[in-house]
């Protein structure tokens, strides 16, 4: 797999490449020099890694009390507009 350098200095990942180290448009990339190869390694995501990790301060159900009293009173404030 090979690739150019634009004049931008900039690289173009081949499809290969991408798809192997699981990374898209956006994602952030780290480059390590050994020697004198460079390593290319996909920087996780902050939000990815720790999805699911941290736990709510507040049950479901209270959560369902809060959008509840919420709708109520921008209801109530779309009323008095009226």
């Amino acid at each position: 797999n090979r690739t150019a350098l634009t004049r931008k200095s900039q690289i173009t990942l081949p499809k290969k490449i991408r798809e192997i180290l699981k990374v898209k448009p956006g994602d952030q990339i780290s480059f390590q020099i050994e020697g004198n190869e460079v390593k290319v390694v996909p920087v996780p995501s902050l939000l990815k890694e720790n999805f699911g990790k941290v736990k709510p301060r507040r049950m479901p159900e209270e959560f369902k009390e809060l959008r509840r009293d919420f709708e109520e009173g921008v209801g109530k404030e779309a009323l008095k507009g009226l």
